[in-house]
């Protein structure tokens, strides 16, 4: 008993001496909630992420914070002044990502990739949205077509209770299926229906506890039963769906006429088959479909969910959209992205949607290539760092009324819009969202299409509504219904 005991006491020291040794080893990152053996500083937040757990972590800790998850330092920039220094001042120094366990790419693709690896895929993005004619009459004709498809939907509720969440989803996915295989498909499609549901999964799994959880102990929780199991068959049927239109492609190749994402994608790979530092593959091809549909489905829905929402409780803010559009619009002709310069009042709903409703939870994380000094604080080489772009866009010191939807932030005291360098929701510095424009272009024609068709209002008895957001990754609303009343024959 008495070598037991001590064998125990002496492991109980060691132990302790570990945990004081990674204790002093992480003396350089700024302070933050003190770590715990293992579980690091995860119980901090607790079982649950909110919209504001990150912002009131900051009230606490100060605008540069550690949070460890395990053994993983994650350093939290928080507000406008600390992400504009790390972001934009010293972009190239933070134009890195981290290696994700569970969104194992191999770094290939645009989202996760680094190097000369992220360069070319995301020149060729790039360049194929453009050719494909982003900001031009070619790829608004498509998102017009789904917005026609959409108001029809909308149309065959009659003005009953409709949940517009699946209708939205369908519509925003079939703009990425236009761009990436060339083609929309039915509603009542299998294969889309279940590419839609996998994407789903994946995305609710990201920024859960679970998903912290496999980044910290990816060995132990690939033996372990979890969310986590379905999310990873989820990405595999993603990666697996890109792969098949590929092969299709090339049983019909339109080198040529390319006309969309993995026609122009297979012309660069016959371009540069003997360039021995070309990167283009099927590998990274299929990858990068996969980072179009994560960048550019969900978070496109959630704004349109919140922007209906939104309006919908705040029937005055929408009858004023409402009449901009009639005024300036009418029913001469269907809605055109450049209609945008002349309707200032729902460039600012829209813009101060994303605001207000940030469609992630934070941002996309980021890692540091050398040591960097950010507000005071030394950042080391090789730290991963989360720009939380939701406490940029609720900034009290940037804001005049943070808290509260209200489209006069984007407005001057003439009418007309205002762009503010505050408004950072999709990032900044060389790793913007490569898909802004095509985001701005579609929430724009979708929802002045909407409102100009119908008026979204709370079904009866219903006097109000949760605004709080899913938690998760991205933060959709809880699920709702809304009466679209027709405001003419649609």
């Amino acid at each position: 008993m008495e070598i037991r005991a001590f064998l125990i006491a002496v492991l109980v020291v060691l132990l302790i001496l570990h945990f004081l040794k990674q204790l002093w080893s992480r003396r350089q990152y700024p302070p933050g909630p003190f770590p715990l053996p293992v579980i690091g500083s995860m119980w901090k937040p607790g079982a649950k992420l909110r919209e504001d757990t990150f912002i009131k972590m900051a009230k606490q800790y100060g605008n540069v914070y550690t949070m460890w998850t395990g053994h993983i330092p994650l350093v939290v920039l928080s507000g406008f002044q600390a992400v504009k220094e790390a972001l934009i001042d010293h972009s190239e120094q933070f134009d890195k990502r981290p290696v994700s366990s569970f969104f194992n790419t191999k770094g290939k693709g645009i989202i996760l990739s680094n190097g000369h690896v992220w360069k070319q895929q995301r020149r060729l993005g790039v360049v194929t949205m453009r050719k494909l004619g982003l900001g031009k009459k070619g790829m608004e004709h498509q998102i017009a077509e789904e917005a026609r498809q959409l108001v029809e939907v909308i149309a065959s509720s009659k003005g009953q209770p409709l949940d517009p969440s699946m209708p939205i989803t369908n519509a925003v996915s079939n703009v990425i299926c236009a761009v990436a295989f060339g083609y929309r498909f039915a509603l009542e499609d299998e294969r889309f229906r279940k590419l839609i549901e996998a994407m789903d999964s994946v995305l609710k799994f990201q920024g859960s506890i679970q998903h912290s959880l496999y980044e910290a102990f990816p060995r132990l929780m690939k033996y372990l039963p979890g969310p986590h199991k379905k999310a990873l068959s989820c990405m595999e049927m993603v990666v697996s769906f890109a792969k098949e239109e590929i092969e299709k492609h090339k049983e019909n190749l339109a080198l040529h006429e390319p006309q969309d994402f993995i026609d122009f994608y297979l012309l660069e790979m016959e371009k540069s088959r003997n360039d021995p530092e070309s990167n283009y593959d099927e590998e990274n091809m299929a990858q990068c479909i996969f980072d179009l549909f994560v960048a550019g489905s969900d978070t496109t829905t959630i704004s349109l969910k919140w922007a209906l929402l939104l309006l919908a409780s705040h029937p005055d803010i929408q009858d004023k959209a409402y009449k901009e559009i009639e005024d300036v619009i009418g029913s001469a002709h269907s809605v055109s992205y450049q209609d945008k310069k002349k309707l200032p009042y729902i460039n600012a709903v829209i813009h101060e949607t994303q605001r207000f409703k940030y469609a992630l939870l934070f941002g996309v994380v980021r890692q540091c290539t050398e040591d960097v000094k950010i507000c005071g604080f030394l950042i080391p080489k090789g730290a991963t760092i989360i720009p939380d772009l939701r406490s940029v866009l609720l900034d009290p010191t940037r804001w005049e009324k943070p808290t509260e939807f209200n489209p006069n932030h984007f407005l001057d005291k003439n009418g007309q819009y205002v762009a503010r360098e505050e408004y950072l929701p999709f990032g900044a510095g060389s790793r913007m969202c490569l898909g802004m424009q095509l985001a701005k272009t579609e929430i724009f024609i979708f929802l002045t299409s909407l409102l100009r068709m119908f008026r979204f209002q709370l079904p009866e008895g219903v006097k109000e509504v949760n605004m709080e957001s899913i938690p998760g990754g991205t933060t959709h609303p809880h699920p709702y219904k809304l009466c679209a009343v027709p405001r003419c024959k649609v």
